[in-house]
């Protein structure tokens, strides 16, 4: 199924949405009040048969789990509350890359394509953004204290591996925290709560500097401390991993471009992965961790669980899901407009106007060989990063800081994969390469949660083409009140200290 090379299309009949079964999980607490109890404790990581090496190992992938897990947004149960790849969703259609093309069940409607959220601290979904991120953030702070704390560098290997797994993924919640709640990096701007131990106790909103020389020195540490380590498994953070990462933050806030080239060129340089080749680009379905492209992701499989309520039952017309039953996800029109005939991966888009399901990436996302496949169960996988993203940040680098003809060499590798020439090119430098190489960020990475994050630090407008349902033509710049979600109301009434400092 993950590597389907031939699919065929059945009569699309109506979905029957039943109420789902899944436990409530525990809704007290956010940031700085009571925690929920799907939070690692430090007496959990003390309790049990495991020796002292295994337990941190074990908690570390009990912070992945979580990465997946429905609910953790503390709803019961939001359909499209599960996880990382739900706010993934949510940056591709606040940036509009993403278009709510039919709407029938109204999800992502109102608080996100009509960014009723971004403009409403009381609408739940700033506080599943919140809820989220924080609950890994004091998962990853609990396993580093176990470790020693902030400062300890551990005298074994597997624990130091476990603590620079830790260390990424603190570094990764605060990264997407900075994104959803400051409208761009300034130093000075107290953005959000910083807590770098498991502390019970509410603490005031940090300066976004040092919030972000906290995510700085937890990937700088993270690299050193995950040297050597072979992980099992591709849902594991590696040094290639917390190096892309750290590019990222460093990238977010800007000036740094010499260190993201060096960081994304030592993951290309490493040889560890491969871009997916012309011939893959509508054959693999985009759902198998093995593929040689993905540098970090998550091999789904029928024990987790997942069902309509997951980014396949949002996103994907193959699966039981709202994207088969009229909830329809598709590219933008003026984006795929953008993308020349010739592009390999026009294809990855259903062109057919006439056929209802206009612009859904049907041969980019497949799990099934059958619209609205049979089975409800997901076991397709999750990506969190391809190698591409090393292409494309390392030639964005470049280029702002005119280093042109390097930017040029990786964008072309990349474009290689995709065209049959890439001799266009050669003619470009300046903003007309920095342009380019925005716009291929775009194509690329459709669908993948990383649009949100490009329109940032490009600084771009955004203006909708006319296949969404709201806002068609406005333009709407990277810092408009409308990009970014608010601190939740309840944070605000449980912490003292924010009440009455959220803008």
């Amino acid at each position: 199924m993950k590597n389907l090379l031939k699919i065929t299309f059945a009569t699309v009949v109506a979905l029957s949405v039943s109420s789902c079964a899944d436990d409530l999980l525990d809704n007290s607490g956010v940031s700085g009040t009571s925690q929920p109890t799907q939070f690692i404790t430090a007496e959990q990581l003390t309790e049990g048969s495991k020796t002292n090496l295994e337990i941190p190992a074990a908690f570390v992938g009990g912070i992945y789990s979580q990465m997946i897990q429905t609910g953790t947004g503390g709803t019961n149960l939001n359909h499209d509350d599960f996880g990382q790849k739900g706010y993934d969703i949510y940056g591709d259609m606040l940036c509009g890359d993403m278009a709510l093309s039919v709407s029938t069940y109204g999800w992502y409607r109102s608080d996100i394509t009509e960014f009723q959220a971004p403009l409403d601290f009381a609408r739940g979904r700033n506080r599943m953004v919140w809820r989220y991120y924080f609950r890994i953030l004091r998962s990853a702070n609990t396993v580093i204290q176990s470790l020693g704390g902030n400062d300890a560098v551990p005298d074994n290997a597997d624990s130091q591996y476990a603590m620079g797994q830790a260390k990424a993924m603190r570094a990764h919640s605060y990264f997407y925290l900075t994104q959803y709640f400051q409208k761009e990096y300034k130093p000075s701007e107290e953005i959000l709560p910083l807590y770098d131990t498991p502390i019970n106790t509410n603490v005031p909103k940090s300066p976004a500097s040092e919030i972000y020389d906290l995510m700085e020195s937890d990937l700088r540490d993270a690299i050193n401390l995950l040297n050597g380590f072979n992980r099992s498994a591709k849902n594991e953070i590696n040094q290639d991993i917390a190096k892309m990462l750290l590019a990222y933050v460093l990238g977010a806030k800007g000036g740094n471009d010499v260190e993201v080239a060096s960081l994304t060129q030592e993951v290309i340089n490493s040889g560890n992965y491969s871009i997916m080749p012309m011939s893959d680009v509508t054959t693999t379905g985009f759902s198998d961790v093995n593929d040689p492209s993905w540098m970090w992701g998550i091999d789904i499989t029928a024990n987790n669980g997942l069902d309509l309520v997951s980014w396949w039952g949002q996103v994907d017309a193959f699966s039981y899901s709202y994207a088969w039953a009229g909830d329809y996800k598709a590219i933008d029109k003026s984006l795929f407009d953008a993308i020349p005939s010739d592009d390999a991966r026009k294809a990855q888009f259903l062109d057919n106007p006439a056929s209802g399901r206009n612009l859904q990436p049907l041969f980019k996302f497949f799990a099934s060989n059958q619209i609205g496949g049979s089975s409800q169960t997901v076991t397709a996988d999750y990506v969190y990063m391809r190698v591409e993203e090393a292409y494309l940040l390392n030639a964005e680098a470049n280029a702002r800081i005119g280093n042109d003809a390097a930017a040029r060499t990786s964008l072309k590798a990349l474009l290689a994969n995709r065209l049959p020439s890439t001799a266009y090119v050669d003619g470009l430098s300046g903003t007309q390469l920095q342009n380019e190489i925005y716009l291929q960020t775009r194509i690329e990475l459709w669908g993948e949660g990383k649009s949100y994050l490009a329109m940032k630090r490009n600084k771009a407008t955004t203006v909708r083409g006319d296949n969404h349902l709201s806002f068609v033509g406005v333009p709407i710049p990277y810092n408009d009140e409308r990009m970014q979600f608010e601190i939740p109301q309840l944070e605000i009434q449980n912490n003292p200290f924010i009440s009455t400092q959220n803008d």
